[in-house]
């Protein structure tokens, strides 16, 4: 979710040639999630999904997988230093990774309800906006200049999003009505806009944590995070009412 710059002890001990294995390995796994997962939640919504909070939860759901890794580079660890840590994350820092996980779990609702409501290729636009909202949160939070650069993607993808708003009804999905089409446009820049302060955000914490930032701080920290998330979303999903809806089709068809 963030770069870190500074090198440590344990990068250090990497090989160079596994770093790039798993740059790589990450750049794939970011890929198919970012092109797969928007199109597998529209599809679940085009054959009739109502649920929401169900998507939301999906989102973030699968993150005691991040224990895989961090059990690794524990055990890998623990020959070469006997008294070293299950866990690094200090309670300041678990606070703060906690927080932002109850952030992203909102976020990851305004992004299922705009995408029940949106094409893909409307909403994976508008979402695209967010690099708008994160120059600008990033220059306020952690002090990250402008560039040419940013500044030409900022006005392009802002200029984008403007030219679909003044085209609401040509992408309308069918039996839509255009307030709905709406909401879900504002709901889903919300979403972009949300999730462009969480980053700088995350970029924050790991300045203000006086710790040593490492991989396996950075996993950790991802776990809490979505761990939080998840949390968030089963609380909607329980004041919705989903569960109850799904054990009352599992009885019937018992």
């Amino acid at each position: 979710m963030t770069i870190v710059t500074m090198e440590t002890k344990e990068e250090t001990q990497v090989n160079p040639t596994m770093k790039k294995a798993l740059l790589i390995l990450n750049c794939i796994i970011l890929s198919i999630g970012n092109c797969g997962g928007p199109l597998m939640m529209r599809l679940y919504f085009i054959h009739g999904g109502k649920r929401v909070w169900l998507s939301a939860w999906l989102q973030t759901g699968g993150w005691p997988i991040i224990l895989i890794p961090l059990a690794i580079t524990y055990f890998h660890r623990r020959p070469t230093d006997p008294t070293t840590k299950l866990f690094y994350t200090k309670p300041p820092l678990f606070i703060a990774a906690a927080i932002i996980g109850v952030l992203t779990g909102l976020d990851d609702y305004l992004y299922a309800y705009g995408l029940a409501r949106l094409p893909v290729s409307t909403s994976s636009l508008i979402i695209a906006t967010q690099l708008t909202f994160t120059a600008g949160f990033a220059f306020l939070l952690v002090k990250q200049k402008f560039t040419s650069y940013s500044i030409n993607a900022v006005v392009l993808l802002t200029v984008g999003a403007g030219v679909l708003a003044l085209h609401t009804g040509s992408d309308k999905p069918a039996h839509e009505s255009n307030r709905e089409y709406i909401l879900g446009f504002i709901v889903t820049l919300g979403a972009a806009a949300l999730y462009g302060l969480i980053l700088p955000l995350v970029e924050l914490t790991y300045k203000k944590s006086r710790q040593e930032i490492n991989y396996t701080l950075v996993m950790e920290i991802q776990m809490i995070m979505c761990l939080f998330a998840t949390v968030f979303c089963t609380a909607g999903m329980l004041v919705n009412k989903d569960f109850q809806v799904g054990f009352s089709k599992f009885s019937y068809i018992l």
